[in-house]
Order: C-alpha cells, then sequence, then structure tokens
C-alpha cells in the first residue's frame, strides 16, 4: 500500500512525516530545507510509492486562511506540478507547533533538542498527517 506524507511548510524548512504502509501511524520523517523539498520527495518516491501528500494549511481562528496561506499556495502549485498524479489534502495546522511541544515534554525529550526547531517541524508534519488519517477513519 502506498504512503501518505505530511507536511509541515514552512519558508526556511519543511517538516516531513510519512504513514505506515496500513495508514494508521504517522511519524516524523525529515525536515528539509525549503529550497530542497521537492528533489526531496522525489527521491523518497522512488523508495516508497507515495499514495497522498497530507499539507498543513495556516487557518485563523475565524476559518479563513491566514496570511502565511500565500506561501502555502504557491507551494501546493510546485507539488501538484511536479506530482500531478498523486492527490493533496489540506489540513488545518491551528496549533501543530505547540502540540508538538507538548509532545516533546511527554515523550521525555530533553530540553535542548526540544529547542531545535527541525525537531518541532517533523513532529508538526506528523500531528497534521495523524489527525487528517484520525479524521478519514471516522467515515
Amino acid at each position: 500500500m502506498n504512503r501518505m506524507i505530511g507536511i509541515d511548510y514552512g519558508l526556511k524548512r519543511i517538516g516531513v512525516a510519512v504513514s505506515d504502509p496500513l495508514g494508521m501511524f504517522a511519524s516524523p520523517l525529515e525536515t528539509v530545507p525549503s529550497a530542497k523539498i521537492i528533489d526531496y520527495l522525489k527521491k523518497y518516491n522512488c523508495k516508497e510509492e507515495i499514495g497522498l501528500f497530507v499539507v498543513g494549511y495556516p487557518m485563523n481562528m475565524d476559518n479563513t486562511p491566514s496570511e502565511a496561506a500565500r506561501y502555502v499556495d504557491i507551494f501546493l502549485k510546485q507539488l501538484k506540478k511536479n506530482f500531478p498524479d498523486i492527490p493533496v489534502a489540506l489540513e488545518d495546522e491551528r496549533f501543530t507547533s505547540v502540540l508538538a511541544h507538548r509532545t516533546m515534554i511527554d515523550g521525555g525529550m530533553k530540553k535542548m533538542a526540544r529547542r531545535q526547531k527541525e525537531n518541532v517541524d517533523k513532529i508538526s508534519a506528523s500531528i497534521i498527517l495523524q489527525t487528517y488519517m484520525d479524521r478519514i477513519k471516522q467515515f
């Protein structure tokens, strides 16, 4: 079965997470510089076939796209151009950074490791992906 890829987009870094083959669990995978994400995903797709991208979409509290959404929209166009056969789902990314920090604390991660933004990004990507998978299982 194909894997789902969770993406937490940022202008400098992108957190990447992956599902297990059955689509039940999301795991942090990597943090990739934004300029290298398409090449990274192409290489990954050669090793493990990607069935779906789940991209975190920044929203305001009133459910309108936030200011950062315009950058994600540009990334979505690149993603669709380079991977036209792989569908893309959007998932609300509000509070994922807060949840990522809580997950690191609850998991016993040391303070220095929690300060590394790369860890926050890939854990945020896994939260985005897991939230999506949990939501679609309800139907």
